[in-house]
């Protein structure tokens, strides 16, 4: 639609009551191609009139065309009444007046007064009245779309206002909850701090997990759990005076700042609210769930140095700590905590595990498995070993635990297979037939890329797959039997060999022993350490050899520190020993014979092979150094 064609489709309101003068002044607006006008035959229905078209706080009448002598109506007080309200000042008001000659001007001069926007004298000739109705619609218009726009920029600006107001609430509030944030917190524990060192003022901050949340999220879904969380919080609100500080500072996660208290009463307090949640039942569709609360607290006194996010840590560690010792307490943070010095000790360990990885500070070391019928060592077991920061010799036992702890032991599993690997693809002549024994942790086999590295090397490498025998302890096969399970004869039927390691520490040892896929049973080290002297290790030992042979599996000993040992092992019919008496880990292989001296003599001379180590070897490990 044109300019033009709004402007003739806005309405128009003639007042009248001389039938002849509306006919006249219709035509004459009908020529001029406006078509929407109504009338009124005074200035009471004129006003009626408005009012009926009034919607959404404005008017539906765009123009009003109205006589200065209009019969029992006085045109100031109608002009007026348009002035004085909101949704008609803006309605342009066209005065038709008699030629008066001299009167002319005080007429128009009235007329302006009274609000008038224009004045038409008689006769009303189409060429005077259209162009003056055209300019009265076109301002309308634009008062009309310029007050839009001031209303437009009113509504924006309140908008925005509230908005920010809203941005300026969420900076220092949870959005869920209600409850302060984690900034707000912080904040305020800033000040506690200054004023527990410049006033001696002690406080305390209670850091609350709720135990177990993961299970309604995951079989009730989110909008459950945050009902939870608003019931919880709700619960903390009214167990909190109105001047301690209540935050939400994580998904499952409360902190309350006690300002103006003691150890004694944060104590007191912490234990309060641990008992009023493990009360609390949470009735969902179809269940109920009870909730148990860690809580960790920290004291906040003016003659310790640490800052505000040093004491969220410890209240956070002290909660951490609370978890490891059953649930469901109050734990007080303690800096001599043994599981404190763990979690220091493990983000030490990170950094030299991740640089060992991407540094090649890893090596390999190789310890003898020898074959009693023989005394040949026709195995190795690969032993990891890192190299520590001033080139010193780290055992596993010193980083391993660190690396399963922080999630970093699939890299060294993978580090460990890939290198055992390239190793026996670089042997050849005399030691092209040595297997490998390649210790996995418990999380190898939850670890699907595992499964095609192996594939991928002995493919790239030409090392046939009996040649690797894979070694996981009982503990780890039975902490996640099926997968486990899986893994393994997944493994085997590539060709590679299992051996069940640490055999016998644990109670259900046989039980597994009978549905697990296994090539060799290693003996826990702990049954043969000191079996000349334990006459309950030897039967013990006894036994297993028996039951791992009627299974159709090889046994291994491991720990043989002496003679007397290994002659009391071949007489059970061990088939492989393993320990320091017959080779203790080291960089280099040896083919040659192991045998004690009352075995030796029934070989052959030529069964022993020279200790010597192939140049590829040599390449590769530097003996001085590792020394």
């Amino acid at each position: 639609m044109t300019d033009i064609d709004t402007l003739r489709s806005m309405c128009i309101l003639v007042v009248e009551n001389n039938l002849p003068q509306i006919v006249h002044l219709r035509s004459i607006l009908e020529e001029g191609g406006f078509t929407n006008i109504v009338t009124a035959k005074s200035s009471e229905e004129a006003i009626t009139t408005l009012r009926t078209n009034l919607s959404n706080e404005s008017c539906d009448i765009d123009l009003v065309l109205i006589p200065a002598q209009l019969k029992e109506s006085n045109i100031n007080e109608f002009c007026h009444s348009l002035k004085n309200h909101t949704e008609w000042e803006d309605i342009p008001v066209i005065i038709t007046a008699d030629s008066d000659g001299w009167w002319q001007e005080s007429t128009a001069r009235q007329a302006y007064e009274a609000g008038a926007s224009d004045v038409v004298f008689k006769p009303i000739r189409a060429m005077d009245l259209i162009p003056r109705v055209t300019l009265a619609l076109t301002l309308k218009k634009e008062r009309d779309q310029r007050r839009r726009h001031e209303e437009d920029m009113g509504n924006e600006l309140a908008e925005r206002k509230i908005m920010e107001a809203r941005l300026q609430y969420l900076v220092g509030h949870d959005d869920l909850t209600g409850l302060s944030n984690r900034r707000r917190l912080e904040q305020a524990m800033e000040l506690a701090v200054l004023r527990a060192r410049n006033f001696k003022r002690t406080a305390a901050l209670l850091y609350l997990d709720l135990d177990q949340f993961k299970v309604v999220n995951d079989t009730e879904g989110h909008d459950c759990g945050d009902r939870m969380l608003v019931s919880v919080s709700n619960i903390l609100r009214q167990n909190v005076k109105s001047g301690d500080l209540l935050a939400r500072i994580g998904s499952d996660e409360f902190a309350i700042l006690i300002e103006n208290t003691t150890e004694e009463k944060a104590i007191e307090k912490a234990e309060q609210l641990r008992k009023t949640l493990d009360e609390f039942r949470f009735e969902s569709n179809v269940r109920t769930y009870h909730l148990c609360t860690c809580v960790g607290v920290t004291i906040i006194e003016g003659e310790h140095t640490s800052t505000a996010s040093e004491y969220l840590a410890q209240a956070d560690q002290a909660c951490h700590i609370a978890k490891s010792h059953g649930r469901n307490i109050v734990h007080k943070y303690n800096h001599d905590d043994t599981e404190l010095h763990r979690l220091r000790n493990d983000v030490h360990w990170v950094p030299m595990i991740r640089d060992a990885l991407m540094n090649d500070r890893f090596f390999l070391m190789f310890q003898p498995v020898v074959r009693t019928s023989d005394g040949k060592a026709t195995h190795y077991e690969a032993l990891i070993r890192m190299k520590g920061e001033n080139d010193e010799i780290l055992s596993p036992e010193e980083f391993i635990p660190a690396a399963e702890r922080m999630g970093l032991i699939h890299h060294i599993d993978l580090w460990v297979v890939e290198h055992a690997i390239d190793f026996l693809g670089s042997l050849s002549g005399e030691y092209s037939q040595i297997s490998l024994n390649i210790n996995l942790s418990g999380h190898a086999f939850q670890d699907q890329s595992l499964l095609s590295l192996i594939q991928q090397k002995l493919e790239m490498t030409w090392v046939p797959a009996n040649r690797l025998t894979f070694e996981i302890t009982e503990t780890a096969a039975i902490a996640n039997y099926a997968q486990t399970r899986e893994m393994v004869a997944r493994l085997r039927a590539l060709g590679c060999r299992f051996a069940l390691d640490d055999f016998g520490a644990g109670f259900n040892s046989f039980n597994y022993l009978k549905n697990f896929p296994v090539d060799y049973l290693k003996l826990d080290g702990t049954f043969i350490s000191n079996l000349r002297n334990d006459p309950v290790d030897q039967i013990l030992v006894k036994s297993m050899i028996a039951v791992a042979h009627s299974l159709g599996k090889k046994t291994v000993a491991e720990y043989v520190e002496d003679v007397e040992t290994m002659e009391l092992l071949k007489q059970y019919g061990i088939d492989f020993v393993q320990g320091f008496y017959l080779g203790k880990p080291a960089p280099e292989l040896s083919t040659k014979s192991f045998m004690t001296p009352s075995v030796a003599t029934k070989l052959p001379a030529t069964d022993t092979q020279p200790d010597t180590l192939p140049d590829a070897l040599k390449r590769t490990f530097d003996p001085e150094k590792i020394k």
